[in-house]
């Protein structure tokens, strides 16, 4: 183009090619933050806080260890993962993403050479600071040191880390029964068991969280990595991070078709409160130890480790408790349903929210 002629060799004029690159990539995180990441963390965030809400009343037998254990709510445990994801996703908002425009080695050499009245320092402040939107790094060397990069996909990591936690408890509570999966048509669970309907989208879900975090796991710790004033190897893995968020999202959308799947199976959730009636051995010896009845806790583990408990084993030993005819009626009062503390209030706090 004639009109470019005369002012072409001011193209890339001191820069060297880090200077545009790491704008760039700058650009494209912001971008796929915005447009991609966030979005798809506020759909998770909705699609939970609805299930807080409405599964904040189901009573559900806790368990640690694999083992039953004091009950909870469904839709505490579901507010568990919302809170916890919420904040992550506070976190990666709030990622600062930087740029620098600085020449060679991070010094404006060749700039104060060519036009040493210029103040070069504000003017490409100002050019990423306004221009792009993105925070100006007045300190690199020839690269931009990627520590901001590190910063944003640890967020995403530790993101995906609590998903999987997440898909690996629903999936668990889908293999004891406590949900029920709407069935498909046309979908196949298994080559040769006609019945089966597995749940598959916490698992597809699973696997790509994994490889993601793989990805944003070798990023984090090997950009903010470079020899002297600079070297190539970040340049041979930025190619990458496309991967991992392309993962990502793929992972997230099938939490989302997973999710919508789920129908709650209350029979079986209150089958099993209704089965480890050991689970007030709790209250009971708390209860003991308020009014110094000796040996609370030792009474308690004789009665109940390792057997099965029912109503009336509880309600026997209960009666016979030299405590106050108050605190005894409320003892008597509890069931493995009603016994949730403040779960069901947790699940439906302003912390839970849209």
């Amino acid at each position: 183009i004639k009109e470019l002629q005369s002012v072409s060799e001011f193209l890339h004029f001191s820069c060297t090619s880090e200077d545009i690159n790491n704008l760039s990539y700058a650009l494209m995180l912001k971008e796929a933050r915005e447009k991609i990441l966030i979005p798809n963390f506020q759909k998770i965030s909705d699609s939970l806080v609805d299930m807080a809400h409405d599964y904040s009343n189901v009573s559900m037998l806790g368990r640690t260890h694999g083992q039953p254990a004091t009950p909870t709510t469904l839709g505490k445990e579901v507010a568990n993962f919302q809170y916890r994801l919420k904040r992550q996703m506070k976190r990666i908002e709030n990622t600062e993403i930087l740029g620098k425009m600085n020449g060679a080695v991070g010094n404006y050499n060749a700039h104060i050479v060519a036009y040493p009245t210029v103040d070069w320092y504000n003017l490409t402040k100002n050019f990423i600071d306004e221009k792009l939107d993105l925070t100006f790094n007045p300190y690199s060397t020839q690269i931009e040191p990627h520590d901001f990069i590190a910063e944003l996909f640890n967020g995403v990591e530790r993101y995906n880390t609590i998903m999987i936690d997440f898909c690996r408890d629903f999936w668990s509570y889908i293999s004891l029964g406590y949900f029920r999966q709407k069935v498909v048509k046309g979908e196949i669970g298994s080559s040769t068991m006609p019945h089966k309907v597995n749940p598959i989208d916490f698992e597809n879900a699973e696997g790509n969280l994994g490889l993601a975090n793989a990805v944003f796991h070798h990023l984090a710790t090997k950009l903010p990595i470079s020899r002297y004033q600079r070297d190539l190897s970040d340049s041979t893995v930025l190619r990458s991070i496309g991967v991992g968020c392309a993962h990502s999202v793929i992972a997230y959308n099938s939490v989302l078709k997973g999710t919508n799947k789920l129908v709650v199976n209350i029979e079986k959730i209150e089958q099993d409160l209704n089965n480890s009636w050991e689970v007030l051995a709790e209250p009971i010896q708390t209860v003991m130890r308020r009014y110094d009845v000796p040996e609370p806790y030792e009474k308690l583990k004789e009665l109940t480790r390792g057997k099965e408990i029912n109503k009336d084993v509880m309600v026997n030993f209960v009666s016979t408790l030299d405590i106050p005819d108050d605190a005894k009626e409320q003892l008597l009062q509890l069931t493995p349903s009603n016994y949730i503390g403040i779960a069901d209030k947790l699940a439906k706090s302003s912390n839970v929210e849209h």
